[in-house]
């Protein structure tokens, strides 16, 4: 995606930062704002207040059906809308840049060689996980700790939505269809039903719940070699089974 920011200046966060990040702007300025806005009410509230006297000649009274300059020929007021659309603005901007990066991924859209997809498959009622080589889990989602994770997701029956609360995570899940995004888990550990489903897709769709293992790197190396390993040995004895089965019924 071409825009006139360049997101891949902004330094590596997860997509957990960059939400807190965008939350404790908005709730900063957004208090700021309040805190100012309450003040200068009740300020003008008790300077104006009826006191039961004439206002003298020279005093800066508004009139009522009369727009309000804030004095000093309206240069308090045009003023004031100034600072207001720069700060809304630049909130905007600010906002967008982060979305976008959220949006294209650390690396930008197109996962680079060396990263870790993983193929998310929902079907009623759980999930299915493929990894390289044709490694395959259900139900549980391994991923290497501080390093970006690509996830295809799509589904082999009705829509679903799969999605990782803890870690910002959420695609949809749609027959036929592949939607991409990514995360970064930074912290070992099982997560226990961190997984959900947040489409209504049937009876069980509370229930359709997945583990997330988060593993350090080098751990999860091992599990994946292992995980390969197994896989390989199963379909030797495969295919011996199968050779032995011809060379039995080639003797009858």
């Amino acid at each position: 995606m071409n825009t006139i920011f360049d997101i891949h200046t902004i330094p590596m966060q997860t997509r957990v930062d960059v939400f807190e990040d965008i939350f404790m702007i908005f709730l900063v300025l957004g208090t700021l704002v309040g805190v100012i806005v309450v003040a200068y009410t009740l300020y003008n509230a008790y300077k104006y207040r009826d006191t039961g006297e004439p206002a003298a000649d020279d005093e800066d009274v508004p009139t009522l059906g009369e727009l309000p300059t804030g004095g000093q020929g309206g240069r308090k007021l045009f003023l004031s809308f100034a600072l207001s659309a720069v700060v809304v603005i630049s909130l905007v901007a600010y906002a967008y840049v982060l979305l976008l990066y959220v949006e294209t991924g650390p690396e930008g859209e197109n996962p680079g060689e060396d990263a870790i997809e993983v193929d998310v498959e929902g079907w009623a009622f759980d999930w299915d996980f493929h990894y390289e080589d044709g490694v395959e889990t259900t139900g549980t989602m391994y991923v290497p700790a501080g390093e970006t994770v690509w996830i295809n997701v799509t589904s082999d029956d009705v829509w679903h939505s799969f999605g990782i609360s803890d870690q910002r995570v959420k695609a949809d899940a749609i027959p036929g269809e592949y939607d991409q995004t990514w995360f970064i888990a930074e912290e070992p550990g099982e997560y226990e039903d961190a997984i959900e489903c947040f489409e209504l897709c049937g009876s069980g769709h509370s229930g359709m719940t997945s583990d997330l293992v988060v593993l350090e790197p080098e751990e999860y190396e091992e599990w994946f070699e292992e995980e390969r390993a197994a896989l390989e040995e199963a379909e030797d004895e495969e295919e011996a089974e199968e050779e032995d089965d011809e060379d039995e019924g080639g003797e009858y």
